[in-house]
């Protein structure tokens, strides 16, 4: 399966840099209305046959251009919401906060699934979830799957679950609003990461182009 993790056009607080997970969340900024406009063409060359959007309204607004365009139903599913922030929810990003956020998640791509976020999931709980919308895909048989979702929880499955990217490439590669990661496989023989944000990834052991060791979440 060939699968496209889409994240969101901007929100409001995107650009105040707050740690914004709950259900359902805010809309779209103008600047994220034309992300979204933008869509059908970036995408334009990908056959797309199954559309997924989280439960939260910024990814709804995103994709519905997209799946007018292609005549797609969006399918709602939960599994692929945002990280819940938990105790850490609405406070700034760039602090020691939004610094514990993204450490937490990245060590569960690291195999400590056990670990929780303060006041919020585990990552047993965060991956499980986003592992059984991607085997849904996988069982609807569609060959190219977009799923429009969120920052942290891309970069922190496909760390997880991409043969070729592992924490550290993670944690420096910032996706920004309708930044796109395309992966190919399987849950059962694994993904391999083909592009990150239009850029190509390397095969794995090999090295990846340079990024900005930025995080965000939302």
């Amino acid at each position: 399966m060939r699968l496209l993790l889409v994240r969101h056009g901007q929100t409001p607080t995107n650009v105040d840099y707050l740690l914004d997970t709950a259900v359902p969340g805010p809309g779209l900024t103008e600047l994220g209305l034309a992300q979204a406009a933008a869509l059908p063409e970036a995408l334009a060359d990908e056959d797309i046959e199954a559309l997924y959007v989280s439960t939260l309204l910024r990814t709804q607004l995103t994709a519905a251009p997209l799946a007018a365009a292609r005549g797609l139903e969006p399918l709602v599913r939960d599994g692929i919401r945002e990280i819940t922030a938990g105790d850490l929810e609405m406070l700034p990003g760039d602090s020691a906060q939004g610094e514990l956020y993204m450490r937490t998640a990245f060590s569960w791509a690291s195999g400590d699934t056990a670990l929780r976020m303060p006041g919020g999931e585990n990552g047993e709980e965060v991956l499980g979830r986003f592992d059984g919308v991607v085997a849904e895909a996988a069982a609807s048989g569609a060959r190219t799957v977009v799923m429009v979702s969120h920052g942290a929880i891309i970069r922190t499955w496909t760390a997880a679950r991409a043969d070729n990217v592992d924490i550290q490439y993670a944690a420096t590669h910032r996706l920004a609003n309708t930044g796109v990661v395309v992966l190919e496989g399987s849950l059962s023989d694994g993904f391999k990461a083909l592009s990150w944000a239009g850029a190509s990834v390397a095969p794995a052991g090999g090295a990846g182009p340079a990024g900005e060791p930025l995080d965000d979440a939302g």
